[in-house]
């Protein structure tokens, strides 16, 4: 059994799979005496930001419900009250969880196929009022939405902050070729350490807490995302290719700040400025996860760096999760686009909703 283990182990984390040509584990090892004046990543502090999610976690649930909520009170943001659970019915609470469609023609119209009025002896009134006290089951106040906001603009605008401060001073930040000269042999200092540990800790935490937020109607594409993000800072950190890792977290978080903080001024009721900051989330958008992303950091990771190093297996794995999260980018634009052109047609030109990650249930 341990042998078929040690077999498991050895092709799991194949060298010639993970890593370029002539280089090993044991090179990478700073155990080792192989390269002293070199600092390279290690795969065992991956498992640091599992436990580091855990705080930020405690963080986010803190900061959410005595600093946001006090705040979103102070501006005059209602607390909901709970609904209470209507009386059970198993047949109109699996209709509710399948997520069709329940209004008027689906309870009281024979071509609904259930005809639940008549199937359960209930009058359509009776349907109608037990689907709507569910429906207020758990849904989530403007509060509520305006405190998540809160923490992820928060989240976003600091390590955004912080990426500026520790990348002004990296030569790969100006030349992105820097990313490919005499690799892998790049040291990994404290300042981007920490960079990558806190913004792995945010993603698994958000892998968690996603189940517990509001629901949003790109629930699936969000947790693919953050499968993705999750996957390529962990390949960059453990093949050293951490630099130009940093540029793709560089390019991602900027959009964020701008979604994030509209968001808040929407759920205050400042439309104007939430507008204002929807229109500069749409333009860093394009800038950034359209143009710099493709043409920048992916043009060179399939283009220039072929000139500077060999290709090697795990390097084709993390130019198709870029490629993955181009894909997710374009999908999000369409919704993103769909609002800008919607605000644009209508006459007084205010954006009502924010279409890429709208809730499930109007407020």
């Amino acid at each position: 059994m341990v042998s078929y283990f040690n077999a498991v182990a050895e092709a799991l984390w194949d060298e010639e799979f993970w890593l370029p040509p002539n280089v090993t584990w044991a090179l990478l090892d700073q155990k080792t005496d192989s390269t002293p004046a070199v600092r390279f990543c290690q795969y065992r502090d991956l498992a640091i930001p599992l436990c580091m999610c855990w705080v930020m976690l405690a963080v986010k649930f803190v900061l959410e419900n005595v600093v946001f909520r006090a705040v979103g009170r102070y501006a005059g943001l209602p607390e909901r009250s709970k609904s209470k659970m209507p009386p059970t019915n198993e047949v109109l609470e699996a209709e509710y969880q399948s997520g069709r469609r329940l209004d008027h023609a689906n309870i009281s119209s024979p071509s609904a196929g259930k005809r639940l009025a008549k199937d359960l002896d209930m009058s359509e009134r009776q349907v109608e009022r037990w689907l709507r006290q569910r429906l207020l089951v758990g849904k989530s106040s403007k509060l509520d939405k305006f405190c998540e906001s809160a923490w992820r603009c928060l989240f976003y605008s600091s390590l955004y902050t912080y990426a500026w401060v520790v990348l002004w001073d990296k030569k790969w930040f100006w030349s992105i070729t820097a990313c490919w000269y005499d690799f892998p042999y790049h040291d990994i200092t404290d300042d981007i350490w920490w960079y990558y540990m806190i913004e792995l800790s945010y993603y698994w935490s958000c892998i968690i807490s996603q189940f517990f937020d509001v629901k949003r109607k790109d629930f699936w594409e969000m947790f693919l995302h953050h499968i993705a993000t999750i996957a390529l800072l962990s390949i960059s950190w453990t093949t050293n290719f951490f630099r130009v890792g940093t540029l793709v977290l560089w390019v991602h978080d900027l959009a964020d700040v701008f979604l994030e903080t509209a968001k808040m001024f929407k759920y205050l009721g400042k439309n104007v400025i939430s507008d204002l900051l929807f229109y500069g989330f749409a333009s860093s958008w394009v800038i950034t996860r359209l143009g710099y992303l493709p043409t920048w950091i992916i043009y060179s990771i399939t283009v220039e760096a072929p000139a500077f190093i060999e290709y090697f297996p795990m390097y084709h794995v993390f130019s198709l999760l870029l490629s993955t999260l181009v894909i997710l980018h374009l999908f999000w634009a369409y919704y993103i686009f769909k609002v800008a052109y919607i605000a644009m047609m209508t006459p007084d030109g205010k954006i009502e909703r924010d279409l890429r990650s709208e809730s499930a249930s109007s407020d």
